[in-house]
């Protein structure tokens, strides 16, 4: 019992809790809203409180607060209290309160007068004590309008855009800027404008629209005069300066030259002007790239007479830096034979070598020329695309059968009989692909049969069509054109030492060796033209540096990190010798050779060994790759410094890059450029110049090495590729 009076207890306990705190949440409702009416009835309110009044109920059984209602003092209708706006805008605004006509309407004034004076109007007998709005001024008695009760919805409404157009917030003005603040937005859209040269023009600068976006943003308008005139030369010099700081603090550096070669840009369209723009930059020990100059040697001509670019490259190596000795070597696009050659000969401590870029591409060429299959497959399919092309009967046939199969939509529309244009071959080759099925539905129709009586042609496609060992070699040859290009995208993507020059035509060797067993193609030529180009790119600072570099120690059974003196040929290792005799003075010739014989047989230390070849995974190609890779050069200046003749001949080969790829300038700047040399003013091209340093001064330093037009043909999954177009293009490559 007495549990059942403690439980009975607790429970009238847990009801009296519950209702108490309802009634709390009830007052504290109601003391809210009191208290927003007495705001809004001072002026600092909504107009309907002056009707609706909040009213508590109480439990007549416990006197406690139950409910909070709105009273409508016109018409003491009693209204819920959960939403007063909602009720104002059932109850009044649409005038279903049957005493509102005995009242002035709660009109809204877009005057600038206030809430207070409002509702001392409401409760004015004299029609002149509203004068928030004259044309809008009503009677004390019923509301009278022509259009009689049908006018009180638009009046509502009318109601409502009065009140809109009150609480509007204007037009915020131009926001007030320090003058630090407008200098630093001016300063970056300067340099915004100079990065994005060719993409954005001049003109652009006095479009009416930009010149608002300025305004609304509270900056002066930038005047195309101030962009070529004093911004672009404090530009210049402010960058100009940074570099040749940089390069005057490094011990030594290597002369990047690019552009020698002409150049297709985009779809096969040819550079614009008599001669493309050649461009310098410097590579430093330390992995930086610096900007140097831009030129114009063409003059009017087609190509560059070696001799001529041969003086332009010296006067560049002597006018970057005083001290001539500081240019480890020179690597460029072009004039390998010649130019680079007699600069190496003339200055026995420069290294100078063509761009592994250009030469791996240029075997497409290659393959052309001397790979019997390559060229078998690329008439074939250039036959089959002539037909489809060039004769009406065959074109309707395909047309008919696209229709009914809109899958099979093919396209023959390239004309590439010269072989002058890589991108139009690869197209072929891919569009020859994609239909073998509707091409094998067209040879096999009835219809077809009049076009093998009407062209020659037509019989031979048709047992193209239908033969497996066709299909077979094209897809052999499109493999092979995927297997060069793959790799040169990575040169360029991966932009490799000279260190790494013959494990990457190692690389290059498996790949084109797993390609010939794939398709059943005899090995034997397809090595012979690998090695032809090998032999015409190769420098014996490929294999100097390869046997150098720490990260290619291997280990032998003894547990020494070794050089992989073994990789190399015979007359590697004799390159190894003559090259390291050369680069140093005759005294140091002997020093040099046993040190080169002590590095050989002792090799490093393997707890430095492996710490060089630490690898990591690149987050955005996945694939394993050295985490720091001047650690090689860092170690021969640290832990290997013993080696006083040696160690300085490592540092100086370790660095140098084996690719002149880097900057690159827009076709759309091309063209605005060689408009700029029409007007034959030199004050025009020094300004074009100054315009390129600032930018490729800007994206280098951000390792920025494409330009805008690539990412926008990535972005569209493109497979232009100007670089192997030009394979074709120059058949007197180096």
């Amino acid at each position: 019992m007495a549990e059942s009076k403690e439980a009975q207890n607790d429970n009238q306990m847990i009801v009296v809790t519950t209702e108490d705190m309802a009634a709390r949440a009830v007052n504290k409702r109601y003391e809210g809203l009191t208290t927003v009416r007495a705001k809004a009835v001072k002026g600092k309110g909504a107009w309907y409180w002056a009707h609706l009044e909040p009213i508590l109920v109480r439990n007549p059984e416990t006197n406690n607060p139950k409910a909070v209602k709105l009273k409508c003092n016109l018409c003491e209708a009693v209204f819920s209290a959960s939403n007063p706006s909602r009720t104002a805008s059932e109850h009044l605004k649409r005038r279903t309160c049957p005493k509102l006509n005995s009242v002035l309407p709660p009109l809204s004034s877009p005057s600038s007068q206030t809430n207070r004076k409002r509702f001392a109007s409401f409760g004015s007998s004299n029609p002149g004590s509203n004068n928030c709005h004259p044309q809008l001024q009503y009677h004390d008695q019923h509301l009278l309008l022509s259009g009689g009760k049908e006018d009180l919805g638009p009046l509502a409404m009318l109601e409502d855009s009065v009140k809109k157009l009150k609480t509007s917030k204007p037009l915020p003005h131009s926001p007030q800027l320090t003058k630090a603040q407008i200098d630093s937005a001016l300063n970056l859209l300067t340099d915004w404008f100079y990065e994005s040269y060719g993409s954005v023009s001049f003109p652009s600068l006095d479009h009416t629209k930009f010149k608002s976006f300025m305004t609304q943003l509270g900056l002066p308008e930038l005047s195309r005069q101030e962009l070529i005139s004093s911004r672009l030369d404090s530009k210049y010099q402010e960058a100009k300066l940074e570099s040749e700081v940089n390069i005057r603090d490094a011990e030594f550096y290597q002369l990047v030259s690019n552009g020698w070669k002409r150049k297709s840009f985009e779809h096969g369209e040819e550079a614009p002007g008599p001669f493309g723009l050649v461009k310098f930059m410097v590579n430093l020990p330390n992995g930086t790239t610096l900007f140097q100059k831009a030129c114009f040697p063409g003059g009017g001509l087609t190509s560059v007479p070696a001799a001529y670019a041969e003086e332009i490259m010296w006067e560049t190596v002597t006018s970057t830096c005083n001290v001539a000795q500081k240019c480890v070597g020179i690597v460029a696009d072009k004039y390998k034979a010649k130019a680079l050659r007699n600069l190496e000969t003339r200055n026995h401590w420069m290294v100078n070598f063509s761009c592994q870029l250009q030469g791996v591409g240029s075997l497409i060429k290659d393959f052309r020329k001397d790979l019997p299959l390559f060229a078998k497959v690329i008439d074939n399919c250039l036959m089959i695309s002539s037909l489809f092309n060039n004769n009406s009967q065959a074109r309707s046939i395909l047309n008919r059968f696209q229709s009914q199969e809109p899958e099979f939509s093919v396209s023959f529309g390239v004309y590439c009989e010269n072989l002058q244009n890589f991108s139009s071959i690869a197209t072929l080759l891919d569009r020859v692909l994609t239909s073998a099925r509707v091409l094998h539905l067209v040879v096999t129709d009835d219809s077809y049969k009049l076009v093998v009586m009407e062209d020659s042609r037509g019989s031979e496609v048709a047992d193209l069509v239908q033969s497996i060992r066709f299909w077979n070699e094209v897809e052999a040859i499109n493999a092979l054109i995927k297997v060069i290009r793959g790799m040169v995208d990575e040169i360029e993507a991966e932009r490799p030492l000279v260190g790494q020059c013959l494990p990457l035509w190692e690389d290059l060797r498996a790949k084109l060796n797993d390609w010939c067993v794939k398709f059943s193609v005899h090995n034997g030529a397809v090595e012979k033209i690998v090695e032809r180009r090998f032999k015409k790119n190769y420098h014996p600072a490929w294999s100097t540096a390869f046997v150098l570099d720490p990260v290619y120690l291997t280990r032998d059974a003894s547990g020494k990190y070794l050089p992989p003196f073994k990789c190399l040929t015979c007359e590697q290792e004799k390159d190894v010798d003559n090259l390291i005799t050369r680069l140093v003075s005759r005294e140091e010739a002997h020093v040099a050779l046993t040190e080169l014989m002590k590095w050989r047989s002792e090799g490093l230390d393997p707890l430095y060994a492996q710490a060089v070849q630490v690898k990591q995974r690149d987050p955005f190609t996945g694939k394993m790759k050295i985490a720091n890779p001047q650690s090689s050069r860092i170690i021969w200046e640290t832990v290997l410094k013993e080696f006083t003749v040696l160690g300085k001949i490592a540092m100086r080969l370790l660095f140098l890059h084996a690719t002149s790829c880097g900057f690159k300038c827009s076709s759309s700047f091309m063209r605005w450029v060689w408009g700029q040399e029409k007007v034959q003013s030199r004050v025009h091209l020094e300004r074009v110049q100054k315009m390129i340093f600032v930018a490729a001064h800007s994206k280098l330093k951000k390792q920025e090495y494409g330009n805008d037009e690539e990412k926008e043909v990535a972005l569209l999954a493109s497979d232009d590729d100007d670089m192997v177009n030009e394979a074709f293009v120059d058949e007197h490559l180096l």
